[in-house]
């Protein structure tokens, strides 16, 4: 995978029940210069370090890096996640379909990046033309996504959902053993994917509404320094905060000690539309009342269980003006402690057993897994 190892919570889920099933578990990425180390985990890790970290070169290195580093490895089962890492994987495979579990996290060929791109675009839906049709085992992220692809390329996709177990963190921290105030309303954005159009901008924006009010921004994306340029610029610095990525577990302390969670992605394109991001069931965990845009997957569980409410527009006034709405609202103790049956009822200990059904389903072939 390309994505940061150490913040990517399906991956971590995924090696796990690997090991579970017997497996001998080998995580393959990429380092980058700002990457944090892992903690310490049951499996094994292999960091690559590339000379380029974006644009054509540093596909095309990590395409061919990878695939010389699975070729001679020894291997049961080859699970690849998303599109960029498929290639690689089918070449070493030998182009044996069952050798190889397919995670697309998302419909990578429809990603904003590669909107204005079309060269790029057209490259990566040959990839995934030639090769996602003679697989067997494929999974994704929610229904909608696996109808998509379902239609496009006549294979079935299982659903295995963004959902994480709480950490196991015996005791909360305070705000102050957090550095967070204690006399404000807060607002948390996170997450490894805060990027262009999913809605932080609009909510900088907000906060010049907002009093009594901390929006607190945690993680990282292409978005970051545009939203702290422009929280310099608009004299925001007592509004808007922002904290670099960090482990589930200790992140799992600041969401819990947040007031109102958001996840508000713009209609724009069909992966955001589609999305079901996992900071929904980070704010379900910590029983987190959330304000989101109405999304079908995100709409389908809010709905469900009355834990939030939804904007209507994207103008930072009728952000401000709902975010005030909720935090002042008779539902709020409702809708906090409706988290408590979400939370019941959307976990991980169920949701995996998708999992271990494709994993069980996958041919093994005899000796030692890797």
């Amino acid at each position: 995978m390309i994505n940061d190892l150490v913040t990517d919570q399906r991956v971590h889920k995924s090696c796990m029940v690997l090991m579970e099933k017997g497996y001998d578990v080998l995580l393959v990425g990429r380092k980058k210069k700002d990457s944090m180390e892992p903690d310490p985990r049951p499996y094994r890790i292999k960091r690559m370090k590339l000379l380029f970290e974006k644009g054509v070169p540093f596909y095309a290195e990590y395409q061919f890096r990878l695939f010389l580093l699975l070729l001679f490895k020894r291997k049961d089962l080859l699970f690849s996640n998303d599109l960029d890492t498929l290639l690689p994987a089918w070449l070493a495979s030998g182009f044996n379909p069952s050798k190889i579990i397919y995670d697309s996290h998302e419909i990578f060929c429809e990603v904003p990046e590669l909107m204005h791109t079309p060269a790029k675009k057209r490259l990566w839906e040959r990839i995934e033309r030639y090769i996602v049709p003679k697989l067997k085992y494929c999974i994704t992220v929610n229904k909608s996504i696996a109808g998509w692809f379902e239609e496009r390329y006549k294979v079935p996709f299982q659903v295995v959902r963004n959902i994480g177990n709480p950490p196991a963190v015996t005791e909360i921290k305070s705000r102050s053993a957090l550095g967070l105030p204690e006399d404000k309303k807060i607002v948390l954005i996170q997450g490894a994917g805060i990027n262009i159009d999913r809605g932080a901008e609009e909510t900088v924006e907000a906060m010049q509404y907002l009093e009594n009010t901390l929006l607190l921004i945690i993680g990282g994306g292409d978005v970051i320094d545009i939203l702290k340029e422009r929280v310099k610029n608009r004299g925001f610095g007592e509004k808007v905060r922002f904290i670099d990525k960090m482990p589930a577990g200790e992140l799992f302390h600041y969401t819990c000690n947040s007031d109102l969670g958001l996840t508000i992605d713009k209609n724009n394109n069909i992966n955001y539309r589609f999305s079901l991001p996992n900071k929904v069931f980070d704010f379900i965990n910590a029983g987190v009342p959330i304000l989101a845009s109405p999304l079908p997957e995100i709409k389908q569980v809010i709905d469900t269980y009355n834990i939030g409410d939804f904007i209507s527009s994207h103008e930072p006034k009728h952000i401000a003006d709902k975010i005030a709405e909720m935090l002042s609202s008779p539902d709020y103790n409702k809708w906090k402690e409706n988290t408590k049956k979400a939370k019941a009822e959307n976990n991980w200990l169920l949701e995996k057993k998708v999992l271990e059904e494709v994993i069980d389903n996958t041919k093994k072939l005899s000796g030692r897994h890797s």
